[in-house]
């Protein structure tokens, strides 16, 4: 059936086309990247290659998902949830779709190699590469662990946003890349939970399908456990964020884990498996924000003094204790 049966002018075939991209998916990404520019700059980051990154970024992950669509056309068809997206109810041919992400992949190229560096533009391809061949093509039918090994696709923006700034990756990096990373299970395990039967309806081996609920949010437990404390290695050793950030991480951890609490006692229910999933995204962005805002150079100033204040307070109590042992 052709396409122009189905877009009956030009705003419903773009608006088709935008649908390809699953725009929703990609301001976290872009928030990641952000945050990552910003801890490489210290604080002071261009606005034309802020912009630009993200602009590449944004053309990259519509790629990136309009290639995923392409690949899951067959079960996007089989479930009454995505059988109307533009390529199962033939609003958009998939040789079409094709030929659009082509496009986008090598724009977004030819901006970040342009504006940014070639390290930037290499790490956004490697994405791309990642998140279609590796976890869509590889992972997500054949195995449970599919979003564990497949969410590092999620995390290389952390880089690229680095790399942009920087032209390299260093520690730092690899530590915001650990970071999302580790988030991407909770995050998405807690979708599976609710998306269960239309997963287990088309054969993919989400770990809710093979495992059961009680599993899945036990894992969950764990990872949240891992994620915590990973976030306060910016704070320590690394000492890259300070106070200001420090504290949110931690408020927001105790958040996040009180959330997965309540899910472990009800694992079946799906209102408490969307209460996480919609926190965990909040989660990432106020954690991303709070990382901006403690890099800022006023805020550093106040971090600065506020360690100061307590290696202080921490050398008068070891000057006393002498004399509480003598008395």
């Amino acid at each position: 059936m052709q396409e122009t049966l189905k877009n009956s002018n030009w705003q419903e075939t773009v608006r088709s086309y935008y649908q390809l991209t699953k725009p929703r998916i990609i301001p976290l990404l872009l928030i990641t990247t952000s945050a990552s520019m910003w801890l490489a700059g210290r604080g002071t980051v261009d606005p034309l290659l802020l912009l630009v990154t993200n602009l590449g970024g944004t053309l990259a992950a519509a790629s990136a998902q309009t290639l995923n669509c392409i690949y899951d056309g067959d079960i996007d068809y089989a479930m009454e949830r995505t059988r109307h997206r533009p390529i199962p109810s033939e609003r958009v041919q998939s040789s079409h779709a094709l030929i659009f992400a082509a496009a986008l992949a090598a724009l977004s190229f030819w901006i970040l190699v342009t504006f940014a560096n070639l390290a930037a533009a290499l790490w956004t391809m490697a994405g791309i590469g990642f998140y279609v061949v590796v976890y869509t093509h590889f992972l997500k039918r054949h195995t449970s662990q599919n979003i564990v090994i497949g969410g590092a696709a999620g995390a290389i923006p952390a880089l690229v946003g680095w790399a942009a700034v920087t032209g390299q990756v260093n520690l730092t990096a690899w530590l915001l890349f650990a970071i999302v990373f580790i988030w991407t299970p909770p995050h998405f395990w807690s979708l599976a939970l609710m998306l269960k039967d239309d997963y287990a309806k088309v054969g993919i081996p989400m770990l809710p399908v093979v495992a059961g609920a009680e599993e899945t949010t036990n894992q969950i437990g764990l990872y949240t456990l891992l994620l915590v404390p990973t976030t306060g290695l910016l704070v320590y050793p690394l000492g890259v964020s300070g106070a200001v950030y420090g504290v949110a991480a931690l408020i927001l951890g105790l958040m996040l884990f009180q959330r997965v609490q309540e899910l472990m006692a009800e694992p079946e229910s799906r209102d408490r498996a969307k209460s996480l999933f919609k926190f965990s995204i909040l989660y990432l962005m106020v954690l991303c924000t709070a990382m901006v805002v403690d890099s800022l150079p006023a805020v550093q100033q106040f971090d600065a003094q506020i360690w100061q204040v307590g290696q202080n307070f921490a050398l008068s109590i070891a000057s006393l204790a002498p004399l509480a042992v003598g008395h």
